[in-house]
C-alpha cells in the first residue's frame, strides 16, 4: 500500500511538534510528571481552541498528533478522551468535548475479573442507578466523566458521582485510579449487542493509538541517541564512531521504521473501517510496544552512566513506553490473537 498523510495534516504535525516542544520541554515535563496530579490543568482549553477535540477530525488527522503526543508526552487526558471515550459518547458530551468543557475515560476492569477490554463486565444498572467497582482506570482522577461498562452495556456517570481513589502509576503523566459506584446516576450510551461492537471498535482504535504514541516515543529516544553519540567524546572521536554504540542507533532504526509501517497501516484501517482494522491493529500494537521499550533501553546504555539517572529525561519515555506496552495485555496476548486470525 502506498500511504502518505496529506499536505494538511504534515502541517498539523508541524504545529503539534511545535506547540509541544514549547509547552512541554523536559524541565517542564519532569515537574508535570512529577506533580500531585501529574495533569497540566490548562492545556486543555487551549487544545480546544486548536481543533485537536474537533468531532470532524478523522482519525487520520488523530493519528499524526497522538505519534506527536508520544514524542513529546502530553500530560492531559488526550488519549482517554478521544480515542477510549469519545466513541460512545452522545452528542451533547461530544460538543462539550470540542468546547474544552468535558473531559472523560473509559472504566472497564474490574477487580477479581479477568480485565481485557472485551471481557464481561460484573457492574450493574438498575433504575438508572449503576453499581461496580473499576480498577485500573486511565487518567481516573483527572476526568469529568467516566464512560463505564456494565453487563448490559455502556453507560456514562459523572466523576462527582462516584468515589475515585487515585494511585500512583509508573507513567507519571499518565496515572490510574480504583473507581467505585454506589448506585451512582447513570446515562446509557449503547446497550445490547451494539456495546460489543461498540467496545470492539474502541479496542482497535485503542491499539492503533497506542502503536502511534509508541512510534513518537521510539523516535524521541533514537533522536536523543543520535544527538548524544555525536555530542559525547571518548578518545579524541564521537562514540557515534564506535559500533557499540552505531549499531544500537541502527537497531532502533530498523525496529522503528517497522512499527512505523504498521501502525499507520492501523491508523489507515481504522479510519476507512477496513475489514483489516483487527489484525492491522494487533499486529501494530503488538510491535510497535515492543520496538519503544527497546528503543527507550538502547538510547539508555548509549548514554552510558547519565543514562541512568533520575534527572535524564529519558527515564521518562521508558514509561511512558512501558505503559503503552502493557496496555490491555502484553504483546504476546495480541500476537496470539493475529495467530488465531490466520490459522483458524
Amino acid at each position: 500500500m502506498d500511504f502518505a498523510f496529506s499536505e494538511e495534516q504534515e502541517q498539523l504535525r508541524g504545529f503539534a511538534r511545535e506547540f509541544l516542544a514549547d509547552r512541554y520541554d523536559d524541565v517542564r515535563l519532569a515537574q508535570l510528571a512529577d506533580s500531585e496530579t501529574g495533569v497540566d490543568a490548562e492545556v486543555w482549553p487551549k487544545l480546544a481552541e486548536m481543533g485537536w477535540l474537533d468531532a470532524e477530525l478523522t482519525f487520520l488527522d488523530h493519528a499524526v498528533l497522538l505519534e506527536e503526543t508520544g514524542y513529546r508526552p502530553l500530560a492531559a487526558p488526550y488519549f482517554t478522551t478521544t480515542v477510549l471515550a469519545a466513541p460512545a459518547l452522545d452528542d451533547e458530551a461530544a460538543k462539550q468535548v470540542a468546547d474544552g468543557r468535558l473531559t472523560a475515560t473509559l472504566a472497564w476492569a474490574e477487580p477479581g475479573m479477568r480485565q481485557g477490554l472485551l471481557d464481561p463486565a460484573g457492574a450493574s444498572v438498575s433504575d438508572g442507578r449503576l453499581t461496580g467497582q473499576k480498577v485500573l482506570v486511565p487518567d481516573g482522577a483527572a476526568v469529568d466523566l467516566f464512560v463505564v461498562t456494565a453487563a448490559d452495556g455502556l453507560y456514562a456517570v459523572g466523576a462527582s458521582d462516584a468515589v475515585v481513589t487515585p494511585h500512583g502509576g509508573l507513567d507519571g503523566t499518565r496515572r490510574l485510579a480504583s473507581v467505585r459506584f454506589e448506585g451512582a446516576p447513570a446515562r446509557p450510551l449503547v446497550t445490547g449487542e451494539a456495546a460489543a461492537e461498540m467496545l470492539g471498535r474502541i479496542r482497535d482504535r485503542a491499539y492503533a493509538a497506542a502503536a502511534l504514541e509508541s512510534v513518537g516515543v521510539a523516535q524521541r529516544a533514537l533522536d536523543l541517541l543520535v544527538a548524544y553519540a555525536k555530542e559525547r567524546q571518548q578518545f579524541g572521536k564521537p562514540i557515534g564512531v564506535y559500533q557499540a554504540v552505531s549499531h544500537k542507533a541502527s537497531d532502533v532504526y530498523v525496529r522503528l521504521q517497522e512499527a512505523r509501517s504498521l501502525a499507520y497501516w492501523a491508523a489507515w484501517c481504522v479510519a476507512e473501517d477496513d475489514p483489516m482494522a483487527r489484525q492491522a491493529c494487533l499486529a501494530a500494537k503488538a510491535h510497535a510496544g515492543e520496538a519503544a521499550v527497546f528503543a527507550c533501553e538502547n538510547a539508555i546504555q548509549g548514554h552510558g552512566g547519565i543514562g541512568f539517572t533520575w534527572e535524564h529525561v529519558l527515564h521518562r519515555y521508558y514509561k511512558r513506553a512501558q505503559w503503552l506496552a502493557a496496555f490491555d495485555g502484553p504483546a504476546r496476548d495480541q500476537r496470539a490473537e493475529v495467530a488465531a486470525f490466520l490459522l483458524d
